[in-house]
């Protein structure tokens, strides 16, 4: 039973109080309550709404001495009748100083008591609601001069920001800070009850900076702006990156360093086009480094989110959905590219990884795993020598422990706070290969340890993300598992997360649908669609993500060009962004450019193409002035500048098995500007009704024949794959 509501509230009304009870008693015996806040019987002393939220990081702080309220109309009334401002957090669930913050304010009694005394407070999951996000993060941007996570935001009734910041410490002089959050919350309330003109000229001010900034440019403007020239941006932004790279360990020459800083796919992209050898070596370079470093897992594969150093070695720990889904990608076409094999080990053990350690039961995949554990960030990954060779010497050879000691950089002193990172300063495939076993045996000892928390939500985005991955990397290295896997998932989307309307919804947990979906779930998810159809060649997904990208132009886009995050079931904010921006994630205007663009060629029909231009003419001043912000997009605009290619694989109907050797050359080209359509000659028949290009495509001779065409213009059919590899050459260049 709740013992009480928490400090300096309003006695909590009965119903409430028998909810917040019946919620946590179905967590069951083995629920932990996460609070340092405990009775005698070890139970939570204090419960807030949050315990009736789905999300991980909302209940994480669901026993807090806080009165927190998720972020709604409830919260927003309450403040009024009070005649209080809002505190607004906004985190999420595998966030290091999202928790430093909750140990140190949102935990201690008198920080609470005062809270809940002057604010109503809410708290926001970032990865439930990006459109939140994005909005407050721009007002903190425009108060600071940057961002981050916790975000800190003080609000009026009216849900518009004053005042904002990241991470503060809990009170004055900690961590050096002046003003501590407890001092920083007594001066914002006094200033916001003795002096609201000065508050509302704040607001008001910062309301329209924020509008200024994620709508952008005069819609009438964004219309009449050309396309931008592709070759020439694209060149540009090259140039860039060979400017700031880091010739010694890839990626740029900063830190922290996140993968996405060097946009990996574009740089084969342009190296394909230019034959730019210096180009194709900054991608390879990035990609070994990361992939020997602390950054990957060299136990179960994966990738950590982003390094704290030069060279890759101490990683943040948590492992984000969306990071492993686009290095997939990132590492199967330098794989095809470059012909490294251990770029395609690196593929196939992140695939693994994912599968194994991420994987819901019901065939999607979960958000992320913390950075800590035991109380300690990395705890769950780092290694004393002692250890290492305590385990390995057990497996009867000690030649094996002293070459798992020298391949992976373990040392006596360790090289991070007296432990070790595993990473592998000098790569060695058949070293690799011999330590098959003692990698096997650490991960098994690993895996007895207390694990980093797991955020189980299934957020569509970034499962379409993975839908993706799991599919290029099937297609391209055969493997046949990771094709059913991205099925599955894809099945489970659009099967528990579909919206009556043909939308989706954007979260997923116990059970439970949640929330509108935003414009990058539509997109992520087609885009996956799409590749899943190209992996798979079931006709059902490309009509699934047909479907998905008319209920995109019907929900998200602008008359004028490009789309809204938001759509019509959304409630309407201080701003409605228009997506411009590809970080740690592609932007969903990015992605959906290159949707309606590939949808054009399987169709045929020229609207799509249309859509994608008035895209591209809404952001031409962005694309013009700051390329390097929408590198996604500019690999949708090579597309759109060029001549895709359509290619068709038809086979006699049985005998699938004989178009294996034209299939294997198809996966191991790297042709970004194309699409695939194959199958038996009586599916290609049916195929034609969506996809006219394979009209009239037969088996000749009764054997599998591949056609290569280029805007219905097609070389001569062929059955013997260096013929096709010849044709597949010619039209790459």
């Amino acid at each position: 039973m709740t013992e009480r509501t928490p400090p300096g509230s309003e006695a909590f009304p009965a119903e409430l109080l028998r909810r917040l009870d019946a919620a946590v008693a179905r967590r069951g015996p083995e629920y932990v309550a996460r609070t340092h806040h405990l009775d005698e019987h070890g139970r939570p002393r204090f419960t807030n709404r949050l315990a009736l939220e789905t999300s991980p990081y909302l209940r994480q702080h669901a026993h807090n001495p806080v009165n927190w309220f998720p972020w709604g109309d409830e919260a927003f009334a309450e403040a009024r009748r009070l005649a209080r401002p809002v505190f607004l957090s906004i985190g999420y669930s595998t966030c290091h100083w999202c928790h430093v913050m909750e140990d140190e304010s949102f935990e201690d009694l008198e920080i609470a008591a005062f809270l809940n005394r002057r604010y109503v407070a809410i708290k926001v999951d970032r990865e439930e609601r990006p459109d939140l996000d994005a909005v407050y993060m721009s007002a903190v941007q425009q108060l600071t001069g940057s961002g981050g996570w916790p975000m800190s935001v003080w609000l009026n009734a009216a849900r518009e920001p004053f005042y904002g910041g990241t991470y503060f410490p809990p009170r004055d002089g900690d961590r050096s800070a002046r003003r501590g959050f407890l001092s920083l919350l007594g001066d914002l309330s006094d200033t916001f009850h003795a002096h609201p003109d000065r508050v509302g000229k704040a607001a008001a001010a910062l309301r329209e900076a924020v509008r200024q900034d994620l709508q952008g440019q005069p819609v009438a403007a964004a219309a009449s702006d050309e396309v931008p020239p592709a070759q020439a941006l694209i060149d540009a932004t090259v140039d860039h990156f060979k400017r700031s790279f880091d010739a010694e360990h890839g990626g740029l020459r900063r830190t922290p360093k996140f993968p996405s800083h060097v946009p990996v796919r574009l740089l084969l992209r342009h190296h394909h086009r230019s034959g730019d050898a210096d180009v194709l070596q900054m991608a390879c370079l990035t990609l070994e480094k990361m992939a020997a470093g602390g950054l990957y897992d060299q136990l179960a594969g994966g990738f950590h989110r982003y390094s704290t150093d030069a060279r890759w070695l101490v990683p943040h720990f948590e492992k984000m959905l969306y990071d492993n889904a686009l290095l997939v990608v990132a590492y199967v076409e330098a794989f095809q590219v470059s012909g490294r094999g251990d770029f395609a080990r690196v593929a196939r053990e992140t695939c693994d990884c994912v599968l194994r350690e991420m994987r819901d039961s019901g065939g999607a995949f979960h958000s992320a795993t913390d950075a800590d554990s035991e109380g300690e960030e990395g705890r769950f990954f780092v290694w004393t020598e002692e250890e290492i060779r305590r385990e390995l010497d057990s497996l009867g050879s000690r030649e094996t422990t002293s070459l798992f000691l020298a391949h992976y950089d373990v040392r006596a002193a360790g090289n991070w706070e007296g432990r070790t990172i595993l990473n592998v300063p000098r790569p060695d495939e058949s070293c690799w290969a011999r330590l098959a076993g003692a990698r096997a045996r650490l991960y098994e000892v690993r895996s007895r340890r207390l694990p980093p928390l797991r955020d189980d939500k299934i957020l569509t985005a970034w499962n379409g993300l993975m839908i993706s991955a799991l599919a290029v990397a099937g297609r391209v290295l055969d493997e046949p598992r990771y094709v059913a896997a991205a099925a599955r998932a894809a099945d489970f989307l659009l099967t528990r997360l579909r919206a009556a309307d043909g939308g989706l919804q954007r979260s997923f947990k116990d059970g439970q649908a949640r929330h509108a979906a935003f414009l990058d779930d539509h997109a992520f998810l087609a885009a996956g669609l799409i590749d899943l159809y190209e992996a798979s060649f079931d006709a059902r997904w490309l009509r699934e993500a047909l479907a998905l990208a008319q209920a995109t132009e019907r929900l998200f886009a602008d008359p004028a060009g490009g789309w809204f995050m938001t759509g019509n079931r959304h409630e309407t904010l201080i701003a409605r962004e228009k997506p411009a921006y590809d970080g740690a994630e592609p932007s969903g205007t990015s992605v959906a450019l290159m949707n309606a663009l590939r949808l054009n060629v399987f169709t045929d029909d020229e609207r799509w193409r249309q859509v994608a231009e008035r895209g591209f003419r809404a952001h031409a001043q962005v694309l013009r002035e700051r390329p390097l912000v929408m590198t996604e997009a500019l690999q949708a605009l090579d597309f759109f500048a060029g001549t895709p290619s359509e290619v068709v694989l038809v086979w006699p109907d049985g005998e699938a098995a004989a178009a294996a050797s034209l299939l294997a050359v198809l996966r191991r080209t790297y042709l970004p500007s194309r699409v695939l359509a194959a199958g038996s000659e009586s599916v290609i028949a049916t195929l034609a009704e969506v996809v006219p290009f394979v009209r009239g495509k037969v088996a000749q001779a009764g054997r599998p024949t591949a056609y290569v065409c280029r805007r219905g213009r097609c070389e001569l059919p062929v059955s013997e794959p260096a013929a096709l590899e010849a044709q597949l050459r010619a039209v790459a260049d």
